[in-house]
């Protein structure tokens, strides 16, 4: 089998597509380059098909790779069949291949070693043949200082049987198939930890049972972390007798003497060797599943979430929230540079409201502020209502902005390098203006696990999570663009085919020769040759450029069949641009070339319409009901405004202006059933939800959204 045929099974295009591609990958180049910029070449596919062939592509290599270690280490031992051989080189299952070489791996001195150490694997051999053989009489011949007498040999061969049953790859086959249909997880509690208080959120789980192959991804990840707090033992079963009965008739040709033998063999094998291994195969398939299920629920929270609606290039007036500590205070002009820091103090015990008032509307006034972000944490609420009590001189909009990872922000080294002679407290504070300004420049400095928009992250395959974690940021980079003269390192890091290096290079760049008028200029960074350049170059932006085309997504590579189209037309490039009447006279067809297919040309006129669109909606004010500020205020009945804030698959949680989110379970989404939450809503959808339960004790509000 080639990789082609293999990536084919899971990826649905034609084969042509596949290999192309593969072919794109192999050549350095990136995901984001090749779903836009070569289209023609390989039919189309998007981003997921891409990052799908590249995914099987590394799968089909890891087990290419692995066979030939197995073929090696079974010819070292000089037993390696041309019949086995055949077989592991036909086989793209790595489990099968696993257990091809089960028999050969180097493993613990088990029963069966010492049976054969102690000469009993010819009375082993003979049982298995199942003859009419008298095997008691047969047993006396392999008496010997080891073996005392004859039910030790019998015992001995049928540890040997035992073991060759459980590396019957017929036998392992047909039982993971039994698991895969039938087996069920069972969770119980751990007496001693029953009445422990951090056990009581797993308490559904101290007796319960249901099939494996029903249970949700989220309830599995949640046994599994109570099993691994101790709170709880899970165990995978499946009916043994039904387990029994599929091994004898594998194992099992006739009735014979031999029969009694071989099906307490049998019994043993599935007891011992069989079970604790499909079992817990049967556990991390389920789990590995869980697992990529939650990943994509988190990578689609984070995708929403780095997409969210800018303010834009607006001067920020940002509130850190706090009682006590008072409200820490900075004003951010529009490239979301630091003007002024200050602390004020509106709420109890100082209640300084009126000198507070009077510094907010000095700053307000003193650096033109257009908006104000205030942080969703701690005091939030009072500090929208005070604020909202101020007479400003011109209409200021005020936001209520998330502050999650905000404070692992402020402590980063990338903080310290930004604000090295400011503490934590302004760095938060900046972070909560930039996210209102633009969500997705001041996102990608935050690790995304600290952004908590997911479930049991924390539980998941984290390599893998990393993985599609950062496959999702430079999604969202680069559908969106980024202006070359404003973004940070962290920005450009993500920039298709720039990476950190070369991202710091751009920035020292910048920093040493001013501002970039043209994307050639690219170029002149130290370490940025062609093959970055290509990949990188349609994605960043210059506004105001010498080349109007700098300042949308055409690529380069394409700057001359614009130019021959404008030229066609009887006009100039910057008349063409943003000229919907003139762009609707374009025909594609005319223009292609051995290089640039009509999927590219319909993709650049589309651009020519609307250059350099920011594909993100604009941020919008909203407001909590003003009656509601703490959990006290929640009763059951009330219909509220919220904001989504976590989507998950058995429902959303919605910030209803209270420190506790309120969760809306999948069954009260809408009318009917749904089967995905995000169908529904949107992460920052605003919503109207009615209280349907509120347990102040624990701290728990149910909501609905069926009005």
């Amino acid at each position: 089998m080639t990789n082609i045929q293999f990536i084919s099974k899971y990826v649905v295009t034609a084969a042509i597509n596949i290999q192309k591609t593969v072919q794109l990958l192999a050549e350095d180049c990136t995901i984001p380059f090749i779903s836009r910029y070569r289209k023609d070449t390989t039919g189309n596919l998007d981003e997921v098909q891409i990052e799908n062939i590249a995914k099987f592509q590394k799968e089909f290599e890891t087990i290419v790779k692995r066979k030939v270690a197995i073929l090696k280490s079974i010819e070292e031992q000089n037993a390696l069949s041309p019949e086995l051989k055949s077989k592991i080189e036909n086989s793209f299952d790595l489990q099968e291949v696993e257990d091809f070489y089960l028999p050969f791996k180097k493993k613990k001195k088990t029963r069966a070693d010492v049976a054969r150490e102690y000469g009993l694997e010819p009375l082993a051999t003979i049982i298995m043949a199942q003859g009419n053989d008298d095997i008691d009489f047969i047993s006396t011949k392999y008496l010997n200082k080891n073996v005392a007498n004859e039910d030790a040999a019998l015992q001995g061969a049928r540890d040997i049987v035992a073991e060759w049953i459980n590396e019957n790859i017929y036998v392992r086959k047909q039982l993971r198939r039994l698991y895969q249909r039938k087996a069920s997880i069972t969770t119980k509690v751990v007496k001693s930890k029953k009445d422990d208080e951090n056990a009581q959120k797993f308490n559904q789980y101290f007796e319960w049972t249901e099939p494996l192959i029903k249970t949700p991804p989220h309830r599995l990840l949640a046994m599994l972390r109570a099993e691994n707090e101790g709170f709880v033992k899970m165990k995978i079963e499946v009916d043994t007798e039904e387990a029994y009965d599929l091994i004898d008739e594998i194992v099992l040709k006739k009735q014979s003497n031999s029969t009694s033998h071989i099906q307490l063999a049998i019994e043993d094998s599935f007891k011992r060797l069989l079970n604790p291994a499909i079992s817990n195969e049967s556990l991390q398939e389920a789990k590995v599943k869980a697992d990529a299920n939650s990943i994509q629920v988190f990578a689609n929270n984070l995708g929403q979430l780095l997409l969210a609606p800018p303010l834009g290039e607006k001067r920020i007036l940002a509130i850190d929230p706090g009682f006590r500590s008072g409200c820490k205070i900075v004003c951010l002009d529009e490239k979301g540079d630091l003007l002024y820091n200050e602390t004020i103090y509106p709420h109890a015990p100082q209640k300084e409201e009126v000198m507070a008032m009077k510094k907010i509307r000095s700053m307000v006034n003193s650096y033109k502020i257009d908006a104000i972000s205030i942080g969703n944490g701690t005091a939030s609420r009072e500090t929208e209502f005070f604020i909202k009590k101020i007479a400003f001189d011109k209409p200021v909009q005020v936001f209520i902005v998330s502050e999650a990872g905000a404070s692992v922000y402020s402590a980063s080294k990338i903080a310290r390098d930004e604000f090295p002679n400011y503490d934590v407290t302004v760095r938060g504070s900046v972070s909560i203006g930039r996210r209102l300004s633009d969500p997705l420049a001041e996102l990608v400095k935050i690790d995304p696990k600290a952004i908590g928009v997911g479930q049991y992250q924390h539980d998941v395959d984290q390599s893998k999570l990393k993985e599609e974690l950062d496959n999702t940021v430079i999604r969202c980079v680069n559908s969106v663009g980024i202006n070359i003269n404003t973004a940070s390192k962290h920005l450009l890091s993500y920039v298709s085919g720039i990476g950190e290096k070369l991202a710091e290079n751009i920035v020292q760049y910048r920093s040493d020769n001013g501002p970039f008028t043209d994307r050639k200029q690219l170029k002149k960074v130290p370490r940025l040759g062609e093959k970055a350049y290509q990949q990188g170059v349609a994605f960043i932006r210059i506004s105001n450029a010498k080349n109007p085309l700098d300042n949308s997504a055409v690529h380069p590579e394409a700057y001359g069949i614009v130019e021959k189209m404008a030229k066609d037309l009887k006009l100039t490039v910057n008349d063409l641009i943003a000229n919907p009447q003139k762009t609707a006279l374009i025909k594609p067809e005319n223009y292609i070339t051995s290089e640039i297919g009509l999927l590219t040309l319909k993709d650049i006129i589309k651009e020519l319409e609307k250059p350099g669109l920011d594909p993100r909606k604009s941020a919008k004010v909203f407001e909590f009901d003003p009656n509601v500020q703490s959990i006290k205020d929640v009763q059951s009945g009330m219909i509220l405004p919220g904001i989504v804030n976590n989507i998950t698959n058995f429902g959303c949680f919605v910030d209803i202006g209270v420190k506790e989110s309120g969760l809306v379970h999948i069954s009260q989404l809408k009318a009917g059933f749904v089967s995905d939450v995000n169908e529904v809503v949107k992460l920052h959808q605003h919503v109207q939800v009615k209280v349907t339960e509120v347990d102040e004790d624990r701290k728990r509000i149910q909501l609905t959204m069926i009005i």
